[in-house]
């Protein structure tokens, strides 16, 4: 048993063996998916990058010799590249409302700003997109994509978004079990998104999980030994299923500014076990780290949910040869730089190389 103190000043219990032993799972994951393939796993790293101005949107018409790739800070050659539009190659969308890590009223709200984004442009949609919702019971995925935001609409009415069953009397609002959940639904997400072709990215309409993290957690070593197992696993599930997070927060930066930007703290790549907190497992750091959005400041989210669709439009597909590993998980940290003014690229932060 860990004690903790809540950021509210309220001294609290948690249990964290069940949460912690997600990592046995997801570890295990990883290992099948390469002894199912028959082969050893591939060095190839795959990217998609998205490229724009400070707040514009995304930037088209440049060539390979505009990119350089840096692994662990050294250059590494490009051994593929392709520009891309929605229109020559399909992203696929999983809009995600999340009942579990907020309360009914702005379930109901957020649910109503979903609606209102189905019916914009006369209910057609610029990707192929599907429905999910996180409940306590875990996450309900509508199979199948579709651009017409009519049917959305109907199958979004099939979904029950009731009240929270998740206890007050365990940890503080159920903070264990929300978190469990949640990053149950992301290795979910991530296995099914596996199964289908090209680049999926999921809207996740969420504040996010608690973070769980602070100068007042203690973690012991076997403890940062399964968070970080759980970091390398979810790492390389998101990647090679082609996979982005984007966080939507539908109350915007309502509360805290400092605490609603927290997670930043924890977008460092984590190199090894003893550098891990709870929060690098965190839906705003998974998020940024699988390179997709994190917005934190408005609560408009019909309008942020366009927002992440036109961040969709293009990107550009690059691939390289990851270095050899000395040793197993090690982690190297990627940068993607454009030899243009002004502009900048977003992927992925990293990966962890196997020898």
């Amino acid at each position: 048993m860990l004690h903790f103190l809540a950021f509210c000043g309220i001294k609290y219990g948690m249990n964290l063996r069940r949460l912690l032993s997600l990592s046995v799972l997801l570890s295990v994951s990883v290992a099948v998916s390469a002894q199912e393939q028959g082969r050893p796993a591939s060095r190839a790293i795959q990217l998609d990058v998205a490229v724009s101005a400070k707040a514009g949107p995304p930037t088209t018409g440049l060539t390979q010799q505009d990119f350089v790739l840096l692994d662990n800070k050294s250059p590494r050659p490009i051994t593929s590249f392709k520009a891309v539009t929605s229109a020559q190659e399909q992203v696929e969308v999983i809009l995600l409302i999340d009942a579990v890590n907020m309360p009914f009223t702005t379930s109901a709200y957020v649910r109503h700003q979903v609606e209102d984004f189905l019916k914009t442009k006369d209910g057609r949609l610029g990707h192929p997109t599907s429905i999910a919702v996180l409940t306590d019971k875990g996450a309900q995925i509508q199979k199948g994509f579709t651009t017409d935001g009519a049917l959305l609409r109907e199958s979004l009415d099939k979904f029950d978004i009731g009240l929270r069953e998740i206890g007050r009397n365990t940890g503080i609002e159920g903070a264990e079990e929300r978190t469990e959940i949640s990053l149950a639904a992301v290795r979910q997400l991530a296995g099914y998104a596996s199964t289908l072709p090209g680049r999926k990215i999921v809207l996740w309409i969420s504040p996010g999980w608690p973070l769980l993290s602070g100068v007042h957690v203690q973690l012991d070593d076997r403890q940062q030994q399964a968070i970080f197992r759980d970091v390398v696993a979810l790492s390389t599930l998101l990647r090679q299923a082609r996979l982005t997070l984007y966080d939507i927060n539908p109350l915007g930066a309502v509360e805290n500014i400092a605490e609603t930007y927290r997670y930043e703290e924890f977008l460092r790549g984590i190199a090894k076990p003893g550098q891990t907190d709870i929060a690098d497992l965190s839906l705003q750091v998974l998020s940024a780290q699988s390179g997709g959005l994190v917005l934190e400041g408005s609560t408009d989210v019909t309008g942020e949910i366009q927002h992440c669709f036109d961040d969709a439009n293009s990107w550009y597909q690059i691939s390289f040869d990851g270095a050899p590993a000395e040793h197993a998980n090690e982690y190297h940290h990627i940068e993607i730089k454009v030899n243009k003014p002004n502009l900048s690229a977003r992927t992925r932060d990293g990966y962890y190389a196997q020898p």
